[in-house]
C-alpha cells in the first residue's frame, strides 16, 4: 500500500518551459495516489515548478546549458564533452540522493539523461524518441534509443497512433515504451471570448526575445483585444498595458488556463507541450517555429498538413497571416486522465 512517505522525484529538463509544464498533471497525479513528489530541475524550470507547488521539496540539479544556434548538430556535438560531465554529474547527485533518502521508489525524468538509478524504478518522458537531425538521423536516433533503454520504461505523451508527434515517437525498436495519451496541465471550459489574439512566448534565449521583439512590432498599432504573456519567470509577476495590448511577464498554470479559454487565436511555437495544451482545449492557433530547431520546424509542417494549424517563419510573419486560420480545424483532443496503474511500477520493492 502507498503511503505518503513514498517519494518519486520528478526532473523536467529546463528547456524552455515545455517539460516543466507538461509534469505539472504528473505531479498532481502521484499527490492523488499518495505519492510525494519531490522536484528536480534548475533554471526556470525548477522557479516554475516551485512556484505551482510551493509545498513540495525541491532539488536543484547541474544546468545542462545547451545552446544551439543556424547549425543545431554541429553545435551538440562541440557541446557534448560539456553535456556528458554534466550528466555524470547529475547522476552522481541523484544517487547520492538517493542512499540519504531511504523514503524515495522512483524516478520520472523528462529528458534528463542521467536522472536514473539502478535502486528504483526509473522512468523517462519523452515525445521524440527519433531525433531529427537531417541526414544524421539515424545517429542521433540510435544515441537517444541508447539513454532511454538505461530506464525501466518510456513514457510517450501521445495515443498509440502518434497523432500529434508523427514519426517523433513512431518506434518499432525494443524499448519499453507506453503511450499514455495528451499530457496538459489545463481543463476546458466555455468563457467568453476576450481576448482576440493571445500570444505566448516561450523557448530558450535569445530565440524568446527574437519573436518577442518581432511580434511587438507586428501588433503594435493593432486595434483588436491582445495579450501577451511573456514566458520571462521571475520572482514576482508583473502586468502592464500597453495601448490595447495586455502584457504580462509570466502567469501561472490556472491563469494561464483562463487567459487561453478565453482567447479566440494563440500565437506561439509549435513546441511539443503547447501543441498538448491547445488540442486539449480546442484552440485555433497559429504557430511560429523556432528556426533550426528541427523538432518545432516538424511539428508544425506535420500539423499544417493534417489542416490542423497553419504557420510561418518569423521572419516572413505578418498579422494578416491569421486569415489563413478559416482553412484550418484547429487542435482537438479529448482531456486524458492519467492512468494511475502506471505507478504500479514503483511498488516495486526498493533495492539497497
Amino acid at each position: 500500500m502507498t503511503t505518503k512517505n513514498n517519494k518519486i522525484i520528478v526532473a523536467p529538463l529546463n528547456w524552455g518551459l515545455g517539460h516543466a509544464s507538461r509534469c505539472v498533471p504528473i505531479i498532481k497525479a502521484l499527490i492523488s495516489n499518495n505519492f510525494t513528489p519531490i522536484i528536480a530541475s534548475d533554471g526556470v524550470s525548477l522557479l516554475f515548478l516551485q512556484q505551482e507547488f510551493p509545498q513540495l521539496q525541491s532539488l536543484k540539479l547541474p544546468s545542462y546549458q545547451i545552446s544551439y544556434g543556424k547549425n543545431l548538430k554541429l553545435k551538440l556535438v562541440l557541446q557534448f564533452p560539456k553535456l556528458f560531465k554534466t550528466i555524470i554529474k547529475e547522476k552522481r547527485l541523484i544517487k547520492d540522493f538517493i542512499i540519504n533518502n531511504k523514503d524515495v521508489v522512483g524516478i520520472i525524468s523528462d529528458n534528463r539523461f542521467g536522472v536514473f538509478n539502478d535502486a528504483v524504478p526509473s522512468v523517462y518522458i519523452t515525445h521524440q524518441v527519433n531525433v531529427l537531425s537531417g541526414f544524421s538521423t539515424f545517429l542521433t536516433s540510435f544515441m537517444h534509443q541508447n539513454i532511454i533503454k538505461k530506464f525501466d520504461e518510456c513514457w510517450i505523451p501521445d495515443n498509440s497512433e502518434s497523432e500529434f508527434s508523427g514519426k517523433l515517437s513512431s518506434i518499432n525498436k525494443n524499448i519499453n515504451v507506453k503511450y499514455i495519451g495528451v499530457l496538459s496541465r489545463f481543463k476546458k471550459q466555455t468563457l467568453k471570448k476576450e481576448i482576440d489574439v493571445l500570444v505566448l512566448l516561450s523557448g530558450p534565449e535569445p530565440n524568446r526575445t527574437f519573436l518577442e521583439n518581432k511580434l511587438k512590432t507586428t501588433f503594435k498599432n493593432d486595434n483588436r483585444k491582445i495579450v501577451f504573456v511573456l514566458g520571462s519567470i521571475e520572482q514576482h509577476q508583473k502586468k502592464w498595458k500597453e495601448n490595447n495590448t495586455t502584457f504580462y511577464n509570466y502567469v501561472l498554470s490556472d491563469q494561464l488556463e483562463k487567459l487561453i479559454n478565453s482567447s479566440e487565436i494563440v500565437v506561439c511555437r509549435s513546441g511539443y507541450s503547447s501543441i498538448m495544451d491547445l488540442a486539449v482545449l480546442h484552440k485555433k492557433a497559429f504557430f511560429i517555429p523556432t528556426k533550426h530547431q528541427t523538432e518545432q520546424e516538424y511539428l508544425a509542417k506535420y500539423l499544417a498538413s493534417k489542416k490542423m494549424v497553419p504557420f510561418s517563419k518569423l521572419d516572413n510573419f505578418k498579422k494578416e497571416k491569421l486569415h489563413q486560420l478559416e482553412n484550418y480545424k484547429g487542435l482537438k483532443a479529448n482531456e486524458n486522465q492519467i492512468d494511475t496503474d502506471l505507478f504500479s511500477l514503483f511498488e516495486r520493492k526498493r533495492k539497497l
